[in-house]
């Protein structure tokens, strides 16, 4: 029987960046299904114990850079380690997230989430700029009204009912994905969430 796996992430993550593309790829090669749940992070730090990034201590930020490096180079994924635009408040393209999801699938709103990732790590695009979002439709190929759809109260109204789900699921950081309950924090987790769907 296919699984489902609920895919728990914040738009302006690194780490999600690093691991979307393979995640995409271990989910159609074992045929699952995906939720796609971007989740306001500032909701749930305050519930599992967990800092925004200014307020670690010096010594995690400094190896926090050395881990993106490491895993950036391991997995060939390019990587502007302290890009011009972070941190950045990922709400607005959360929600844009979310709209394409409610209006044209799953599959399309993994792509505009691919796209914003890169625009934050890769590219050093400002994603709370209205106007980077919408060339970021723009490129594609969706339609230009899913700027309006994003800012409606049911994109709003999911967004905080998915940072809930994600609280209840017991997710802490992003990426998280969820199968059948079991929880799997982090790209690097991946290989791990990959037996999982084979064991289906």
């Amino acid at each position: 029987m296919a699984l489902t796996v609920d895919y728990y992430f914040a738009p302006n993550s690194p780490w999600t960046y690093l691991g979307h593309e393979r995640f995409a790829q271990i989910a159609k090669d074992a045929g699952a299904a995906i939720n796609v749940l971007p989740v306001d992070l500032g909701g749930v730090f305050p519930v599992s114990g967990g800092l925004p990034l200014a307020k670690r201590a010096p010594q995690r930020q400094a190896y926090r850079l050395v881990e993106l490096k490491r895993f950036s180079e391991f997995l060939g994924r390019p990587i502007v380690l302290q890009p011009k635009f972070f941190p950045v408040n990922a709400g607005d393209a959360a929600q844009l997230i979310i709209a394409v999801d409610m209006h044209d699938g799953v599959d399309a709103a993994m792509r505009i989430a691919g796209r914003i990732l890169r625009g934050v790590w890769v590219d050093e695009r400002n994603i709370a700029d209205a106007r980077e979002l919408a060339k970021m439709v723009e490129e594609e190929g969706l339609p230009a009204r899913r700027l309006d759809d994003a800012m409606s109260q049911a994109a709003h109204l999911r967004y905080e009912r998915d940072t809930q789900r994600a609280i209840a699921a017991g997710v802490f950081g992003a990426p998280s994905y969820v199968v059948d309950g079991e929880l799997f924090w982090g790209q690097d987790r991946l290989d791990f969430l990959q037996r999982r769907l084979a064991r289906g």
